[in-house]
């Protein structure tokens, strides 16, 4: 046997050996999605102030069951399929609408503990969303190669959380009413990429395209 033959017989023992086993899991990531929206859709009509709404605390039940819980759980189901990307997506934004609402519930003493120092709570508030920028950022380039869809979501989800940690840090109406424009149309996306996930070739009437990227081949 040539050396050629012995490298591609053990290619192809290890490809064997460390694919993702078979697994009757369902895809969780219309759930993820569909989670992942409604939250960040509701939360982004606080940020604008519509109908009136500037206290966001209704936000609370839905990022800690359905955003949160939910999410976290279909990142776990990603992980025995063998989805990493997903697995981290999902459950990294359940933490994060996890811990978004633990902020705003009232007995973690979180927000009064920054009593008569507001300036000091807007200044950790934009911390703690541009620390979410730049996770975001690095998940995005994860997705360069995956399909449009997912490239623009995780893009003006960037866009989205720089310009709420602007309007926090300086505290500026217009920053955060735009952050809450970015973020209805970033749910929107995530809307079309859950019911793409949904729509089951075999199953549905009709399909969604995510937009498929070409790839080159990588020797």
């Amino acid at each position: 046997m040539s050396d050629i033959e012995k490298a591609n017989s053990a290619h192809q023992n290890y490809a064997k050996f460390s694919a993702p086993p078979p697994t009757p899991i369902a895809n969780p990531g219309a759930l993820g999605l569909f989670s992942f929206a409604s939250t960040t859709f509701i939360l982004s009509l606080y940020n604008v102030n519509a109908r009136g709404i500037a206290i966001p605390n209704v936000v609370v039940g839905m990022a800690c069951f359905c955003g949160g819980l939910a999410q976290l759980l279909a990142g776990m189901w990603e992980f025995p399929r063998g989805n990493v990307f997903g697995a981290t997506a999902f459950t990294s934004y359940g933490a994060f609408w996890m811990s978004y609402a633990t902020i705003l519930i009232p007995n973690s003493g979180i927000l009064a503990a920054y009593t008569g120092h507001e300036d000091e709570l807007s200044q950790a508030l934009g911390i703690y969303l541009i620390t979410w920028f730049m996770f975001t950022f690095l998940l995005m380039l994860g997705a360069l190669r995956r399909n449009i869809s997912f490239v623009a979501l995780l893009f003006f989800l960037c866009i989205t959380f720089v310009l709420l940690a602007v309007g926090a840090w300086n505290t500026s109406v217009n920053a955060t009413n735009a952050g809450g424009g970015f973020g209805i149309l970033t749910a929107m996306i995530a809307y079309y990429c859950g019911l793409s996930e949904l729509l089951v070739k075999g199953e549905s009437w009709f399909g969604l395209p995510l937009g498929t990227i070409k790839q080159e081949r990588v020797d």
